[in-house]
Formats: C-alpha cells, structure tokens, sequence
C-alpha cells in the first residue's frame, strides 16, 4: 500500500512541474498577475526573460517526465523507478533555486512548496531502505 501511495505522489508531484512548464510557456496563468519565471536571478539578466521562459518550460517538462516514470516505476515495482526521482528532485531543486526571482513574496506560487518536497523526497530515498517500498 505504501508503494503505491508513494508512487501516486510522486506522479502527482509531476503533474504539478507539468502546470509550470505551462505557465512557463505562457499556455495560462497558475494565478494572476505572477510573472513567474520572469526575473530569475539565475538566468533573466543571461538570457532575457523570454529565453527563460523557454528554458524554465523544458526543465519542468524533463522534471515531470522524471517524476511520473519514477512513480509509475515504483508502483510496478521496478528497480531504476528511484534514480529516476533522485533525478528529478535534484534537478528539480537546482531549477527552482535558480529560476526564482529572489523575493520573499509568494513563495509558495513561485516554487517554494516543490522545493521543500523534493529536500523531502530526497532524503527519503537516501534513508529509507528500497525494501521498504517492497521492491
């Protein structure tokens, strides 16, 4: 049962960079008025915000790719479905550190709730035996 709680988590958590990659892409407005990944202190002043927002897209969809086949490789009990999360929560937690625009405000829209879930899944995976999931 754990197994697949875990492994509908972490398709959702996918789900979720997918909703980015969407904002990202200007496709619709997670919520109105945030410009997110506009202004990123790690590549705007680079690579102009609509680069950015390219690159900001891409990285979500790889994270979510990453995630989803991690969760549906968890709930089918395959072996590599962790180094597909590692994967994603690392990159996933460097993306978000670098695509934020350095404010306080709005944490939460602007990735702060991911990141602190990927710290989460990360340290997760790297103490808690694979046996626990029953794979």
């Amino acid at each position: 049962m754990v197994r697949i709680i875990s492994g509908v988590f972490l398709c959702l958590h996918g789900v979720v960079f997918l909703f980015y990659a969407c904002q990202s892409f200007r496709v619709f407005e997670l919520q109105p008025g945030l410009q997110w990944p506009d202004r990123s202190w790690g590549f705007s002043n680079l690579l102009g915000d609509e680069v950015t927002r390219v690159l900001a897209g891409a990285v979500c969809i790889v994270t979510a790719i990453g995630f989803i086949a991690g969760g549906v490789g968890l709930m089918t009990e395959q072996k590599w479905w962790s180094v597909f999360v590692l994967g994603a929560a690392g990159i996933s937690g460097m993306f978000l550190v670098l695509f934020w625009d350095g404010r306080m405000q709005q944490l939460d829209d602007k990735g702060g709730i991911g990141l602190l879930i990927n710290i989460v899944i990360i340290l997760v995976l790297l103490l808690v035996p694979q046996s626990f999931y029953g794979v």
